[in-house]
């Protein structure tokens, strides 16, 4: 009898530690998520400023054709791929950084065409709309900066024993952070 409830005593301890286990692991994998989901929102928001910069930048510029065209691409690509935050392959993520990296490049032109418009830079719809891309640009950044802090919670959590126990049992797996790409670690050159 005395066997039976030690038994019984130890089976209630793991099946609580397992509980509070799985909830520790949903609510971390559920906070990474989030900040994922707010990555896109944010590029989403950057994305929706472009159509005006560039038609802004189109009544000064008519002859710059093919940087208008080159932005409008890109941010086509950028915003038809989508990714499920809840399950996020490293392959989906790293498209994702890349259609975006691509759309930054197109951006990054198209300012530097509206340099050469002394009268454009004087537009304060173009100073508008180019300070709302600039904030967006640090949200960003702010937004895959909190996305792999979240990430690095969630990882170390199920790796820690003894969740990392639960993790395998309840089928959580390590989640993929966001990196930079490999022009990233190269300084820009910069001439005069």
């Amino acid at each position: 009898m005395k066997k039976g409830l030690i038994l019984i005593a130890v089976l209630a301890v793991l099946a609580l530690l397992g509980m509070s286990a799985y909830n520790g692991m949903v609510d971390k994998q559920e906070t990474a998520t989030k900040a994922l989901a707010d990555v896109q929102a944010t590029y989403q928001r950057r994305a929706d400023l472009i159509p005006n910069l560039v038609e802004t930048v189109k009544g000064y510029a008519k002859h710059e054709e093919e940087t208008f065209k080159a932005v409008v691409e890109a941010r086509a690509k950028a915003t038809q791929i989508t990714i499920d935050p809840s399950n996020v392959t490293p392959e989906q993520l790293k498209q994702f950084q890349q259609a975006q990296g691509e759309l930054s490049s197109a951006l990054g032109k198209l300012i530097a065409v509206s340099e050469s418009y002394p009268d454009l830079k004087a537009s304060e719809q173009f100073t508008n709309l180019q300070t709302q891309l600039e904030g967006t640009e640090n949200r960003i950044n702010e937004a895959r900066q909190k996305f792999n802090e979240k990430v690095t919670e969630y990882n170390q959590d199920i790796r820690h024993f003894p969740k990392s126990l639960f993790a395998g049992l309840f089928g959580f797996e390590k989640m993929e952070k966001f990196e930079a790409e490999a022009a990233a670690q190269k300084a820009p050159e910069v001439k005069f």
